[in-house]
Parts: structure tokens; C-alpha cells; sequence
């Protein structure tokens, strides 16, 4: 409802000499507001007739709106950020920022008491407000409450509340179905072949981890990068972290940035398997040595495991075999087909992702034999 705030004069040759009475009426008209730059006084005009001076006041029901909504982006794209291009590129920002205050508003939390990148990511309309909901769902628990304090959880975390369950689930059955894949391919061999075996599985260990973390969806939460950086770090530091990722509300990534995210993460899981097959081939070369030394008969029938050549060709199949297996995994199967099937159905999501990442753990094992058979880093049984 508006109400019109009427003051009259007394009738006067010199109107400014006298004191005005206020008085407030409803209006019937939608008023607008009109500076005259002869007459001292304020004036307001309607569709029928003019009322001098007239001051509108309007309540704070919503009615003007129609919609109920506040001024943070709520409607036509209103309040901050819309149609800013640093702040979503489609007019999203304002939106997401208002969406995002207005839960922590409910939440009774302030913007300050959100870690600083959280924050910012908000203040610049990169958040939508379902990621701010996760945020406080996932705080009431006391466990992701201390991983979110870290931003490489709270990144991943905020893209997929079953992370952490994933990452379990990769390293938990990692050992069983790596050592399965072994027997299956070695048979009566396996244990003739056992140090192997054992720096194939410590280095699946060691590698696991990383294989999860690095091709997860992520909420980007990173600080823009310098101005002075160079051209391709300015490239990849807008990649998303997976390649076939859904990307948030007021952002999109093109295919060169997607392809981007491919190459960077291949990158750095070849920098991973080069690293855990070193420690691998080292252990494994240590229990070797150490079970010549107690027991001469084997020293001729078992060979150290090649360091060098093992190492690099472990870090060559990380970046091509694991990291299009696992960006596809987690892109695709589980945030595109899985997420959007089973959202509301977390233990039955949980179960289909153990099915579907054990399989994949499962078939990395059976390619690395052939692979590493094939480049010569292992021998193949010899036929009888």
C-alpha cells in the first residue's frame, strides 16, 4: 500500500513565509516524482490532476514487485550484478549473490563468518545459493566441518557431498581388486611374479588418491590470477578441474577449455605415477635384495624391477589411460548420468558409484599389465 504525505500551505502571497502542516492520505494513483527548476517547491504529479507538494512514502510488503522478492537480483535481474560480465557474463551474478545472501540471512549466519574464497566467490555472483545451502548442510557435520576449513576439500566437497565416500571407496578396494586384476593375468605365475605384484599395488596405493582428487568436479573458488601471469597459465587457470564437469549457474566452459583441463590434469598425473612407481620399483627392488641375501636359490630366478624405465612408463599411462578414464567417470557417469537419477536416493548413489569405481579399478589393473607387457617394462609368461 502507498500513502501520500500532503502538505498545505496557507494561502499567501509569499507561501515560503508560512509554516506547512503534514498530513497523510492514501494515494489511488501511482505518483511520480518532479523537480521544477523555477519553483522552490517540490511537486508531484499523477495520471489526472497535480498536487503540490507531495512527498510518497511506500510500504515494505512487496507489493511493488508483485514477485515478493528483495533487491539482491530477485526479479528482472535487479540489484547487484546483472548483466556484468566479470560477475557470471549472463546477467547471473546479481542473481546468485542475491540468492546466496537471503539463505545465509535464514541461516542467521553472516558473509564474514564464511571462509575468505567462499566469500569473494559470493560477493562476485559466482555462488548460487544451492551451493551455500550444502555449505551450511555439510558444517553440521563435525567431520566435513574440519576438511572444509581446507580449500582443496572445500572446493570438492561443495561439487559432490560424496567426495570423501569416493575417495574411501577408491582405496578401499584399490588393494583386493588390483590384486585380483594380477592373478587374473599372471595365473600359476603370481606367485613366481610376486614382487611385481606387490610394487604394482603399492604404486595403485599411492596413486588412488590422486586419481580421485584431481579429476573432480570442483566449486571454483581460486583467486583471479595476475595480471602479469603469462598467457597459457592465464589459459589453464580458467580450465575446469574436469573436463566434462556441469558448470554453475552465470558461468560456461568453452571445448578449448575443456580440452584444457584434460591436458593440465595429464599433466599432473603423470607427474604422480612417475613419483609413486619410483617408490614402488624402490621398495619393491629393497624386498627383492633382501630376499637374496636370506635365501641364495632365488637370487639367479628373481630380477630388480627396471626403476627408470618402469617409473616413466607408469607416469605415461597415468596421464593417457587413468586420466581419460577417471575424467570421464566422474564427469559424465556420476555427475551427469548417476547425480541427476539417484540425488534424492544417497545410499542407493553411494552403491552404484562403489559398483561402477570398482570396475574401473578393476579394468585399470588389467590394461596396466598389458600395457607395461607391451612396452617391455614386464616380461610375459613364457609358454610351455
Amino acid at each position: 500500500m502507498s500513502l501520500a504525505a500532503i502538505t498545505h500551505f496557507t494561502p499567501s502571497t509569499k507561501p515560503h513565509h508560512h509554516l506547512p502542516t503534514l498530513s497523510l492520505l492514501p494515494s489511488p494513483h501511482s505518483l511520480s516524482l518532479r523537480l521544477s527548476p523555477i519553483s522552490p517547491s517540490l511537486s508531484f504529479s499523477t495520471t489526472h490532476h497535480r498536487i503540490h507538494p507531495i512527498c510518497a512514502l511506500s510500504s515494505d510488503g512487496g507489493d511493488d514487485n508483485g514477485d515478493g522478492k528483495d533487491s539482491f537480483g530477485g526479479g528482472d535481474k535487479g540489484g547487484h550484478g546483472g548483466g556484468d560480465d566479470n560477475q557470471g557474463g549472463d546477467g547471473g551474478g546479481g542473481e546468485n549473490e542475491g540468492e546466496a545472501i537471503l539463505i545465509l540471512a535464514q541461516a542467521g549466519r553472516a558473509l564474514d563468518s564464511l571462509p575468505k574464497d567462499l566469500a569473494e566467490a559470493i560477493r562476485a555472483g559466482k555462488i548460487p545459493g544451492s551451493v551455500v545451502s550444502k555449505y551450511l548442510d555439510l558444517e553440521k557435520s563435525g567431520l566435513f566441518k574440519w576438511l572444509l576449513q581446507f580449500a582443496g576439500f572445500r572446493e570438492r566437497l561443495l561439487a559432490d557431498d560424496l567426495f570423501l565416500a569416493k575417495v574411501a571407496m577408491e582405496c578401499g578396494v584399490g588393494i583386493f581388486t588390483k590384486t585380483a586384476a594380477e592373478y587374473e593375468r599372471r595365473r600359476e605365475n603370481f606367485f613366481n611374479e610376486l614382487e611385481i605384484v606387490f610394487a604394482d599395488v603399492v604404486m595403485a596405493i599411492i596413486a588412488d588418491f590422486m586419481l580421485v582428487w584431481l579429476p573432480a568436479p570442483t566449486v571454483s573458488l581460486r583467486a583471479p590470477i595476475a595480471l602479469n601471469a603469462g598467457r597459457i597459465a592465464q589459459f589453464f587457470h580458467k580450465c575446469p578441474d574436469n573436463a566434462f564437469q556441469v558448470a554453475m549457474s552465470g558461468t560456461s566452459f568453452s571445448l578449448l577449455q575443456r580440452i584444457g583441463a584434460i591436458v593440465r590434469n595429464g599433466t599432473k598425473l603423470f607427474a604422480v605415477g612417475t613419483t609413486s612407481s619410483l617408490v614402488g620399483t624402490v621398495i619393491t627392488n629393497a624386498v627383492i635384495n633382501a630376499r637374496k641375501s636370506v635365501d641364495n636359490t632365488s637370487a639367479e630366478e628373481v630380477e630388480n624391477v627396471p626403476i627408470l624405465s618402469t617409473s616413466v612408463g607408469y607416469g605415461v599411462y597415468m596421464a593417457i589411460s587413468s586420466n581419460l578414464r577417471y575424467q570421464i567417470l566422474a564427469g559424465v557417469i556420476e555427475q551427469r548420468l548417476l547425480e541427476p537419477l539417484l540425488h534424492k536416493h544417497k545410499v542407493l548413489l553411494s552403491a552404484m558409484c562403489f559398483a561402477v569405481r570398482t570396475g574401473n579399478t578393476f579394468l585399470g589393473s588389467l590394461l596396466w599389465v598389458d600395457y607395461a607387457r607391451l612396452i617391455g617394462i614386464q616380461k610375459a609368461p613364457e609358454a610351455e
